[in-house]
């Protein structure tokens, strides 16, 4: 045990907690109360970190009232954790079972601190979900639309994909205006959408959902993103390798704007002609194409960053 780390499993009301090495366990309401005592205890035990899982939401208030009362927060993959608690030997699962895996997991592991986002970061994260969830709802309503008969099922179809159309737009210029008044975002925007092909809403996701983009090296960018294979290799055998994990928001936007780059863009179209030619499958292609747009955006945005360290 390396220090003294605060495991917490979160729920909708309350938040079980276990600490190690010192074995301590409590459970505290998910609320400013709760996390304040919560806080107290661990400034009290010397807690160096404390872990916990992504919990659809019910982890932020508690992460973010922690960073403020000056404790340090991580979050832990939860499957991630459920395998180790599986190789540990802990097939049953429990709420203080859980949070003594989060803290162990995390010792393990060698889970680091990370800090809350920034408030723009944060409302940039929030209005590009909001985007994408709007842009959802268009598309099924306009697939409803088409085999909608009755002209009044249709006009309200219509009345709601409108509305739609008008928050789209209205998210559209939030996030413009956020990017645009932000000098490193300005100029990260201009500096990737030099690219043909990667539109003002593609740079969006990937600021929102990636914004570790040229601030890592180039395999670790494509890792995050689910777009680096895995080996599968054993002694003299060499498996076949397979993208797993990763952030699914930004691989798929990837995807579909690396199709669309190729066509523009010399040397990802050589690169595309040539795993052609080598009979590559489609979905080979696909993920190839995928990372290697990622690997020039990300080349790009750490051109970006230092041009803006420098003049500065």
């Amino acid at each position: 045990m390396s220090k003294i780390i605060c495991g917490v499993d979160v729920s909708q009301q309350w938040l079980d907690i276990h600490v190690l090495p010192d074995a301590i366990e409590g459970r505290f309401g998910n609320d400013a109360a709760g996390i304040a005592a919560l806080a107290q205890l661990c400034l009290s035990h010397g807690v160096e970190l404390v872990a916990m899982e992504a919990s659809g939401g019910y982890e932020r208030r508690a992460y973010a009232l922690l960073w403020q009362a000056g404790v340090a927060c991580g979050l832990a993959n939860a499957h991630r954790v459920r395998l180790y608690a599986g190789s540990m030997g802990f097939k049953e699962k429990t709420d203080r079972l859980d949070a003594r895996m989060i803290a162990a997991f995390a010792d393990a592991s060698g889970l680091v601190a990370q800090p809350l986002a920034s408030a723009a970061q944060a409302r940039l994260s929030h209005l590009v979900a909001r985007l994408c969830q709007v842009t959802g709802d268009l598309t099924v309503q306009k697939q409803r639309l088409h085999t909608a008969a009755d002209g009044e099922m249709r006009a309200s179809i219509e009345e709601v994909a409108s509305l739609l159309k008008r928050q789209s737009r209205h998210l559209e210029g939030e996030i413009a205006s956020l990017i645009d008044d932000d000098p490193l975002w300005s100029r990260l925007d201009g500096a990737l959408r030099s690219l043909k092909g990667v539109a003002s809403r593609t740079v969006a996701r990937l600021m929102a959902e990636l914004p570790e983009i040229g601030l890592i090296s180039n395999k670790a960018i494509a890792k995050l993103a689910g777009l680096a294979p895995m080996a599968k290799d054993s002694g003299k055998h060499a498996g076949r390798r397979s993208i797993h994990g990763g952030r699914a928001g930004p691989r798929s936007v990837l995807y579909l704007v690396a199709a669309i780059t190729a066509r523009y863009d010399p040397h990802l179209a050589a690169f595309h002609q040539r795993l052609q030619l080598a009979g590559k499958p489609k979905m080979v292609i696909r993920i190839a194409l995928a990372r290697k747009l990622l690997v020039i955006l990300n080349a790009k945005a750490r051109d970006a960053r230092k041009e803006f360290a420098n003049a500065a």
